[in-house]
């Protein structure tokens, strides 16, 4: 059974064309090992981009059979794409990822399913 995982980040003021730019080359240039780096670990991720009068935010879900493990094991790895994708993710929003997430994983509550 497939599980999913959801999770919201802020965008650093500011820096939402540099996101986008970011957004652009997983979809083109880096698009193969972006795939193959949610294949392996067995995640469909899917980033959302929200503009709020509090600012820009991206919500990103991943789904598989275990995407909590998948996103850990991701932020552990020393792939060379993986160390890319980290560090811009540093810069963009202000998260490292390398580091564990400051109080819980977001908790889902309703599903429309359940």
């Amino acid at each position: 059974m497939s599980k999913l995982m959801a999770f919201a980040a802020p965008i650093t003021e500011g820096k939402t064309q540099q996101w986008e730019q970011f957004a652009n080359k997983l979809k083109n240039e880096r698009k193969e090992e972006f795939r193959n780096s949610r294949n392996s670990l067995g995640v469909h991720e899917r980033t959302f981009l929200q503009h709020t009068p509090m600012g820009d935010f991206v919500i990103v879900t991943l789904e598989g059979e275990n995407p909590m493990e998948a996103y850990a094991k991701f932020c552990q790895s020393q792939d060379p794409f993986a160390q890319w994708f980290i560090n811009e993710v540093k810069d963009v929003h202000g998260i490292d990822l390398s580091q564990a997430m400051p109080g819980p994983m977001p908790e889902l509550i309703l599903d429309s399913k359940s």
